[in-house]
């Protein structure tokens, strides 16, 4: 069974409802962004960074995974599939994904503001100030904030260095260290890339660009990748 990787963005989950700041000029739902998803944002006001994160996390208790998250979960009917994604939600879990590898953090859990290793999860709950791990350190979302180091990097470029199909859907490529990850996939793995608008690709290699939406590029991809890879 082929090695299919794929890296997914915040477009596969916009056609669930969740929204991202980058298509709204730096504002995510009406917040300035670095205010609440940075450190120093975190510093200067803990409860708004507090807020916009359990408003999230209600946002996406409605939220379901799409034709997209679905059409990845089918995929593992013939393919050995391995989730790496940007996005901080959890609809591939939801929608059945068995191997999903979050770069980003996880919108459904908490983490101890100083030891960083104590993670809880919380679902769809709310973080409050006073809330605080077993050594009585504040609680704040197991998000990975602007200018924080990304953990799973390494794991996730071990992933992609080990697949025979690499694909990348609903991603812009312009986030470092993600967009790095294309220098591990191997030179004789085909690279799909669905998207709907223009991605300039940050490393030279053959790239197959399916110019749709994530719901409806994943249908021609699983035909392509079952016509010509099983």
């Amino acid at each position: 069974m082929k090695k299919l990787v794929v890296l997914t963005g915040s477009g596969i989950s916009a056609e669930s409802g969740l929204k991202t700041f980058r298509e709204t000029g730096g504002l995510w739902e009406n917040y300035d962004v670095m205010e609440v998803a940075s450190a120093e944002g975190w510093a200067r006001n803990r409860e708004m960074v507090l807020q916009f994160y359990n408003e999230r996390r209600a946002q996406l208790k409605d939220a379901l995974p799409n034709a997209a998250h679905n059409g990845l979960k089918e995929l593992e009917n013939d393919f050995d599939v391995t989730v790496i994604t940007q996005n901080v939600d959890n609809l591939h879990e939801r929608a059945g994904s068995r191997n999903v590898l979050h770069l980003h953090g996880l919108l459904t859990q908490a983490r101890s503001t100083h030891f960083p290793e104590l993670v809880y999860d919380i679902g769809f709950g709310e973080i409050h100030i006073g809330d605080t791990c077993e050594k009585g350190y504040q609680l704040r979302p197991n998000i990975v904030w602007f200018g924080e180091a990304v953990p799973a990097i390494e794991e996730a470029a071990s992933v992609v260095a080990s697949a025979d199909i690499f694909a990348v859907i609903g991603t812009s490529l312009v986030v470092y260290p993600a967009a790095g990850l294309l220098d591990y996939v191997p030179g004789n793995a085909p690279v799909f890339l669905i998207d709907p608008n223009d991605v300039a690709i940050p490393v030279y290699r053959p790239v197959r660009f399916i110019k749709e939406k994530a719901g409806k590029g994943i249908v021609q991809l699983q035909k392509i990748l079952r016509e010509e890879y099983l």
